[in-house]
């Protein structure tokens, strides 16, 4: 199987899930399937970034996105995914 070419890693820590990132995941999950990006881009959890106070926080591909708030996410991923 080949490596996804983007990883996206969800911050499941108490603080990022009740913040927004629970339906974050959701969301992320969502918008893979409309664009058909599965099979290029894995969606991990992960218990906390540290960060607690700038939630919640994701990280692609190791960078670290702070305060992604569910009305974000779509638009930061089609900025992201889908350039090009």
């Amino acid at each position: 199987m080949k490596d996804p070419e983007t990883i996206i890693t969800v911050c499941m820590g108490s603080s990022c899930f009740s913040r927004g990132n629970n339906l974050n995941a959701e969301i992320i999950e969502r918008f893979l399937r409309e664009h058909k990006l599965s099979a290029t881009v894995e969606i991990q959890g992960c218990l906390c970034t540290g960060k607690c106070k700038d939630g919640p926080n994701i990280m692609i591909n190791g960078e670290l996105i702070r305060g992604v708030l569910p009305g974000m996410i779509t638009d930061l991923l089609e900025h992201t995914l889908c350039r090009g």
